[in-house]
């Protein structure tokens, strides 16, 4: 199972996210890095793989483009949300996956082709318009394999930051709900996580809260790997 370490971008520094109540969010300082800019931050967690979330870009007052692009060439392999509405605006680099977030999604599922659909999650339902009000996350990863998308991210916000755990039996439900490949982000607590998603088959993690407050160790996201 991959596993990657998650970077929430606003205002030009790496803050750290809770609960998805972004307007609260601040520059990440307290954790393993004592820098919260992103180059510097990086030199010191150097992860193999890494996910970035451009939250004044997905909120629509700024955007992190240039910065997100320098990242890249550092990394084996980047997952990019950047509040894409539509195909066109995906980054076409080799080692960048472009994510599409139901909470900003603007254009017909079957439009697009490659990138990963993030399901993003609060209070247990599906937010955005790519689904009906009230989808269930296994419901909208099973209308999930009728797409043209590489992967699905299954991105509980409500959990994002808090390390409140993964529970076994709905990791398991969600795993069998898509045949595409699956990672998980939100509330990833400690290496027994781990090992619950990857047992139920998940692809791979995001993580970072866990990774700072040394429940997992910084070695995992280096190795970029799980098993």
């Amino acid at each position: 199972m991959d596993v990657v370490l998650a970077v929430d971008l606003k205002g030009g520094y790496v803050v750290h996210g809770c609960s998805g109540n972004r307007e609260t969010y601040a520059p990440l300082t307290w954790g393993l890095s004592p820098s919260a800019e992103p180059s510097a931050y990086l030199t010191v967690m150097q992860p193999k793989y890494l996910y970035v979330a451009d939250l004044d870009r997905i909120a629509m007052c700024g955007d992190h483009t240039e910065q997100i692009l320098r990242l890249a060439e550092r990394v084996t392999e980047l997952w990019v949300d950047r509040g894409c509405s539509i195909p066109e605006e995906y980054l076409r680099e080799k080692n960048i996956h472009n994510i599409v977030g139901t909470e900003t999604i603007d254009a017909p599922l079957d439009e697009f082709d490659g990138g990963f659909l993030s399901i993003d999650i609060i209070d247990g339902c599906v937010i955005g318009n790519a689904f009906g009000p009230g989808t269930l996350p296994a419901e909208a990863l099973h209308a999930a394999d009728e797409t043209n998308f590489d992967g699905c991210i299954l991105l509980n916000i409500s959990s994002v930051g808090t390390t409140t755990g993964i529970d076994p039996s709905y990791a398991e439900q969600l795993r069998s709900s898509t045949e595409k490949k699956l990672y998980y982000g939100g509330g990833v607590r400690s290496v027994d996580d781990l090992h619950i998603l990857a047992d139920s088959g998940f692809d791979g993690a995001i993580i970072a809260t866990a990774v700072h407050k040394g429940n997992i160790p910084l070695e995992v996201v280096q190795e970029g790997s799980f098993c």
